[in-house]
């Protein structure tokens, strides 16, 4: 499949996790990537990583130039950088608060609103953000998470009501618990990280963790151009999670 043959995609939070399995998956279809991350990513004939901290407008700025620069133009962006957080309402302070929104949210913003002028002339151009099952159901213990999350998918739908008529889609993938390295740490300080893996696993009705590889593979369907009259849609790769209603089984 090479549906990405001469397309250019810039994937945020492209060093690990479900960011690097996007970069590998549009790498596999053809395109050229740019990896945006705080780490270092290293470059390949099709691949080009750039420091990238998105919360700093410049820096933003900065890195769709060198993208641009680099490959000539840009027709994809995958708005994949954010970070955890959990507790209540009441468990994190204002500071909290807006460090995660900084990420998650306004990140999203500083990077499509840097990319626009070059997704305006291309002939496929997407935008696929990356939202959560925390922004669709209630979970315990994830108020500043889910609110982040939910923002994202609101985000989204505007977004792509402003930039259809543009040529831009618009799309966002909500992931259920994914099996990443955010996830191993908060495993790691459980007093019982199998317990805690195991429940986690039975939140979802497929049984267990959804991988990195699913949810590029979402993500990739929905930067194609094969996908052009998808536009302001969620795709939840969740295990069945957000809609299904199954009986406990045994």
């Amino acid at each position: 499949m090479a549906e990405f043959e001469g397309l250019v995609a810039a994937v945020t939070g492209g060093a690990s996790g479900i960011g690097a399995a996007v970069v590998a998956v549009l790498r596999e279809r053809g395109a050229r990537v740019a990896a945006l991350d705080l780490r270092e990513v290293e470059p390949k004939e099709d691949l080009l990583g750039v420091r990238t901290d998105v919360t700093d407008d410049d820096s933003v700025r900065r890195a769709i130039d060198t993208v641009v620069d680099h490959f000539g133009g840009l027709d994809i962006v995958v708005n994949n950088a954010g970070i955890g957080a959990q507790g209540t309402v009441a468990d994190n302070d204002d500071a909290e608060w807006l460090r995660v929104l900084d990420v998650n949210l306004l990140g999203m913003v500083r990077v499509a609103r840097a990319a626009l002028p070059h997704l305006r002339k291309s002939r496929a151009a997407a935008i696929v953000n990356t939202g959560s099952i925390a922004g669709t159901a209630g979970l315990p213990q994830r108020a500043l998470y889910s609110a982040s999350k939910g923002s994202v998918i609101a985000l989204t739908r505007a977004m792509a009501a402003d930039h259809l008529a543009e040529g831009i889609r618009v799309n966002c993938v909500n992931p259920g618990t994914a099996d990443t390295p955010w996830i191993g740490r908060l495993l790691e300080k459980a007093d019982d990280p199998a317990a805690e893996r195991a429940a986690l696993e039975a939140r979802q009705p497929h049984g267990r963790l959804v991988s990195a590889e699913e949810v590029a593979h979402a993500v990739a369907y929905l930067a194609s151009p094969l996908a052009s009259s998808t536009s302001g849609t969620g795709i939840a790769v969740d295990g069945g999670m957000q809609d299904l209603r199954l009986r406990p089984r045994g």
